[in-house]
C-alpha cells in the first residue's frame, strides 16, 4: 500500500500547528510558513533537513523507532498521534503485515458474548469495530441507538448515521464535537488497519456525500477514545448525560466493548430506566436484523 500522501499530509498538518515559541525558538519577523519550518523540525528531532524532508514527502519506510520518537517529540504529538505515526510507518514497511481484523459481514458474536451483553441491564452495552459498525448489543443499546438501527444499511454504522442522517443533529446536541470524534476514530483506524477495504469504502462514501466529513477528514486528527462523558437527546426519553468506557477486546483484535452508565440518582439514570421499560414493551421492533439490506438513501449534507 502506498500511503505517502497520508504521511505527507499528517506531518505537514502537525508542523503547521506549532508556533516557534511553543518549542523555545525565536519567532523572527520574516516567516513565510505557518508553524515551524522544516529545518526547525529537523533540528528539534536531531536529523538532517534532507532526511526530514524525505520523511515529510512520505518516504517513511525504514525510519527507526528512535527517529519516530524524536519526530513525535519535536512535533509535540500526543499519545494518539504518536501511535498513528508509528502505524503509518508500519504500513509503509515492505515487511509490514495487516493486523487481523474481523469481517463484519461474516462475524457474529459467540453466544457467551451475547450473554455478557444481555447481563448488562442498567445501561447500553455494545461491541463495535474501528469502522464504527455496531456488531453486537444488549436490548438497551438497541433502544438507545434505535435511529441508527432504523437505517437500511447493515451492520448499523454510527459514522454513517452521524454524517448522512438528519436525525443525528437531534440525537447529538453537540453535533460538531461528535462529528470530530467520529472522524478521528476513523482516521486512527485507517492508520492502524490500512488494508481494510470495507473501511476505505465507508470513507469514500462519506467523503462523496458529506462536505462536513470531507473537511474534517482533511485535518488528519486522531485520538484515543476510551473514557469520558457524553450528552445525548433521545427521541423517547429526552436528554441523557452518560459516562462511557471503551474496552479493547483481547479475544477479538480490533473490536471495542463500550458501556454507558448514568450517575446514580441523576435524572439521566431515571431516563435510562424509562428507556429500558420502553424497550421491553417494544422488544419485537428492536430485535436485531438478520438480513443484509441495501444502503440507505438519506440525503447527503
Amino acid at each position: 500500500m502506498d500511503n505517502r500522501a497520508d504521511v505527507r499530509e499528517f506531518l505537514t498538518s502537525r508542523r503547521a500547528r506549532i508556533t516557534p515559541d511553543q518549542v523555545g525558538l525565536p519567532a523572527g519577523t520574516n516567516r513565510r510558513v505557518s508553524g515551524l519550518r522544516r529545518s526547525e523540525v529537523a533540528a528539534l528531532a536531531g536529523v538532517s533537513v534532507e532526511y526530514y524532508t524525505r520523511l515529510e514527502r512520505g518516504a517513511i519506510s525504514g525510519a527507526s523507532p528512535e527517529v519516530l520518537d524524536s519526530l513525535a517529540r519535536a512535533l509535540l504529538l500526543d499519545d494518539a498521534e504518536r501511535a498513528h505515526l508509528f502505524d503509518l510507518a508500519h504500513a509503509a514497511s515492505p515487511v509490514g503485515r495487516p493486523p487481523r481484523r474481523r469481517n463484519p459481514k461474516s462475524w457474529t458474536p459467540h453466544q457467551s458474548l451475547q450473554w455478557v451483553l444481555d447481563a448488562v441491564v442498567a445501561g447500553p452495552a455494545f461491541v463495535r469495530n474501528g469502522r464504527m459498525d455496531i456488531l453486537a448489543a444488549n436490548a438497551l443499546a438497541r433502544a438507545f441507538y434505535m435511529d441508527v438501527y432504523d437505517m437500511p444499511c447493515r451492520p448499523p454504522n454510527i459514522a454513517r448515521f452521524t454524517f448522512l442522517d438528519e436525525r443525528a443533529y437531534d440525537f447529538f446536541p453537540d453535533w460538531d464535537m461528535f462529528a470530530d470524534v467520529t472522524v478521528s476514530i476513523l482516521r486512527t483506524e485507517a492508520g492502524r488497519d490500512p488494508h481494510n477495504k470495507d473501511l476505505h469504502d465507508l470513507i469514500g462514501e462519506l467523503s462523496t456525500r458529506s462536505e462536513d466529513f470531507r473537511r474534517r477528514w482533511g485535518a488528519h486528527d486522531v485520538r484515543h477514545h476510551g473514557t469520558g462523558f457524553k450528552t445525548f437527546r433521545h427521541s423517547v426519553v429526552g436528554e441523557l448525560t452518560l459516562a462511557f468506557e471503551g474496552l479493547e477486546m483481547a479475544a477479538e483484535p480490533g473490536l471495542t466493548l463500550t458501556l454507558y452508565a448514568a450517575e446514580p440518582g441523576s435524572p439521566s439514570e431515571e431516563r435510562l430506566r424509562l428507556l429500558a421499560s420502553w424497550a421491553a414493551s417494544h422488544e419485537n421492533e428492536l430485535a436485531p436484523a438478520t438480513t443484509t439490506q441495501a444502503d440507505h438513501e438519506s440525503k447527503p449534507r
